[in-house]
């Protein structure tokens, strides 16, 4: 079957229309505001804020437990094993990426396409899957050989049966996704992380080495599969279309190929400060890039497992999807742009007092990374969208303007200014030119540009002013503790008065603008109880209520990958 074009000129299912020739059933008549985006699905609202209700326990337990398990097995392990296993897991990572060609998303931004997508998805999943892990046994010496770690063969191939995991789960993963089920993807990952560190104590206990981290990681896996199955709502045997399978490469590979591109934007200053200044300096900039993530691990992370399937949801609604970006974008923004600011202009006294002053050449560069903490979140959230709506290709353009960007800037920053220079390389490639790009490709999309200048407007003026308050109050305190509590503390205040108009409603308590007549409201009510506590921060589901505004398993849906260290 043919792919149709749009009158455009690009493949119609690269924007608003069905995935091949099969029309939406269920899309209503064009409506426009609030009521198109309540409209779109019933019970959406709820099941998008469920959703980020449950992924953020699932990333406070996930964090608390994979920190526990370091420590545990950093006196289990020797250095030599951690080294022989992050050097299998640089070849793992870029197969995992691809293991399932992108296809499985398919059925996260159709849902009503199941039926017929799903049989041809799970054969071309198992087949590539399985493929990859042959071509990855076979070619793990060469690997190994290359990377100049002989050890790692072995190690290489265990972690290439999680690959065929990776293959088996991309389906049920997918549709768990799809229905915003993250109380069974919270279940699946405390199940992984449990089987996973029983396996890899047994292991280290019995001598095994980065063996047991290898089978740790392939055992976990398995077990989180067999949850997804359980959970999963649809079940679906093999088969194969032809046409669909057309349809479904057309679509999955530019994301497959995305996601290798992603992978070399997030790992290419590594090597550019590897060969520089060798494995110290190296140790420095991993520990500022690291800190800088903070925003991406403890807001990204969140709002992408609800937000790819409720921008699909949405698409079918002229505008819905275009304002619960812009919706979606400014609580992201709100809770990034504070991180970032203090990460920045506290960067020495943070990585003294959480890593201590041996550490201290690590803040130069966090200085100008921590704002690339911020792009990140944004730049996922865009990643999302534009997947949601089928516009892969442009997606795999992205991350290859920024792949070409990163590597002409990151040299020549290293040679002018050093570890600055490179953290800088990395700012400018992304103001400079990955954004533009990205800005035109939302605009393409639908996305109204305007209305996302007016409500990113408040946060970025918050953010200079609470980085000015900060850096002025740092000057007067000695202590980095002190500078911390005190001039950390002002410049959060400064920054919610200045953004306080712009919070959501959920957490419009945390404006001091507001908190006057709440005290107000509170001495005349002394038998009131306690302020209640607000839900977690809606990221899609703004959108849902408000007029106009203007995992593994499947590795292909990852905007950034970051080598674990």
């Amino acid at each position: 079957m043919d792919v149709r074009l749009s009158g455009a000129g690009r493949p119609a299912w690269e924007g608003d229309q069905p995935l091949g020739a099969v029309a939406d059933l269920d899309q209503p008549e064009p409506r426009t505001g609030a009521a198109a985006v309540l409209g779109a699905e019933v019970g959406l609202a709820g099941k998008v804020t469920r959703g980020l209700a449950w992924s953020l326990v699932n990333s406070v337990v996930g964090r608390v437990g994979q920190l526990a398990v370091g420590i545990l097995l950093a006196h289990l392990l020797a250095p030599r094993d951690f080294g022989v296993f992050a050097v299998a897991m640089v070849a793992y990572t870029i197969v995992i990426s691809v293991s399932e060609l992108g296809v499985s998303v398919a059925l996260v931004r159709r849902p009503a396409d199941g039926a017929r997508l799903g049989p041809t998805v799970t054969t071309m999943s198992l087949l590539s899957s399985s493929v990859l892990v042959a071509g990855l046994w076979a070619a793990a010496p060469a690997i190994a050989a290359q990377l100049r770690v002989p050890a790692a063969t072995g190690v290489l191939r265990v972690l290439s049966l999680a690959v065929l995991v990776a293959g088996v789960a991309a389906v049920p993963g997918a549709l768990v996704q799809r229905d915003f089920q993250q109380k069974w993807r919270f279940a699946a990952d405390s199940v992984n992380l449990v089987v996973s560190t029983a396996v890899v104590v047994v292991a280290a206990l019995l001598g095994a080495g980065a063996y047991g981290l290898a089978w740790s990681r392939v055992a976990g896996n398995a077990a989180s599969t067999v949850v997804y199955f359980l959970a999963a709502n649809e079940r679906y045997r093999p088969g194969f279309d032809r046409a669909v399978a057309r349809e479904l490469l057309v679509f999955g590979l530019p994301l497959a190929g995305a996601s290798v591109l992603a992978f070399a934007v997030m790992n290419v200053d590594y090597v550019v400060v590897g060969r520089a200044w060798g494995p110290v300096v190296l140790g420095y900039y991993v520990l500022a890039f690291n800190l800088s993530g903070w925003p991406v691990a403890a807001f990204s992370t969140m709002a992408r497992s609800v937000a790819l399937p409720a921008f699909a949801r949405l698409r079918a609604v002229p505008g819905a999807a275009g304002e619960a970006f812009v919706a979606a974008g400014r609580s992201l923004l709100i809770a990034s742009v504070l991180v970032s600011v203090m990460l920045a202009v506290l960067a020495r006294p943070v990585i003294h007092v959480v890593y201590g002053q041996r550490w201290s050449a690590a803040a130069v560069p966090l200085m100008f990374l921590a704002t690339l903490g911020t792009v990140r979140v944004l730049m996922e959230l865009a990643y999302d969208f534009l997947v949601a709506l089928g516009r892969t290709r442009i997606v795999l353009l992205v991350q290859g303007v920024w792949f070409l960007a990163l590597v002409v800037l990151l040299p020549v920053g290293a040679r002018l200014g050093g570890l600055a220079g490179v953290g800088a390389g990395h700012l400018v490639a992304a103001l400079c030119v990955v954004i533009p790009v990205q800005a035109a490709a939302l605009h393409r999309a639908g996305v109204p540009m305007r209305a996302v200048a007016r409500s990113w407007a408040r946060p970025l003026v918050a953010g200079a002013v609470a980085a000015a308050v900060t850096a002025w109050s740092a000057r007067w305190l000695s202590s980095d503790l002190a500078t911390l509590a005190l001039a950390g503390s002002l410049g959060t205040l400064a920054y919610l008065v200045v953004v306080g108009p712009a919070l959501p409603a959920q957490v419009g308590w945390l404006a001091p603008g507001r908190w006057p007549s709440a005290l107000r409201r509170l001495a005349r009510s002394p038998a009131a109880g306690p302020v209640p506590v607000a839900a977690p921060l809606p990221v899609v589901a703004p959108a849902l209520a408000a007029q106009p505004a203007g995992a593994e398993p499947s590795g292909s849906t990852t905007a950034s990958e970051r080598l674990p260290r």
